[in-house]
């Protein structure tokens, strides 16, 4: 099944949804990536292996981490080709002072916020969904 590749309809039918739970990013040495932790997502750099988890589990290990970040899911099934909407959400976030990191999978973008932003992070992308 093919992706949306029309920004019009990609905005509108963004329908944002905030996934339960505090995640983090932590970076791991390649060889100690165990095989025992459920990462959301996981990128290899020349630095080491980026993962992205929930907060509770990287405590349980002992990970460090910068801050606990909310995860929201665009439900739109977007085109990895498509242009234009992380351009349009990530400026509608940063109108409002929200940081933002994105990951895209094959159906879906992931956007982390800062936890103690989702709220308005929530408001700012259903605004720009009803435009």
């Amino acid at each position: 099944m093919a992706g949306e590749m029309d920004l019009r309809k990609l905005i509108q039918g963004m329908k944002p949804k905030l996934n339960p739970g505090s995640f983090v990013f932590c970076t791991l040495p390649e060889k100690q990536l165990p095989l025992d932790v459920a990462f959301i997502a996981s990128f290899r750099e020349e630095e080491g292996v980026t993962v992205v988890l929930e907060q509770v589990l990287a405590d349980q290990k002992g990970w460090s981490y910068e801050s606990g970040m909310a995860w929201i899911t665009l439900t739109v099934h977007s085109a990895l080709e498509a242009v234009g909407l992380t351009a349009a959400f990530s400026s509608a976030l940063a109108q409002e002072g929200i940081s933002c990191n994105v990951i895209a999978g094959y159906y879906h973008d992931h956007l982390f916020v800062p936890l103690e932003r989702a709220k308005d992070a929530m408001n700012a992308l259903q605004r720009l969904s009803s435009e």
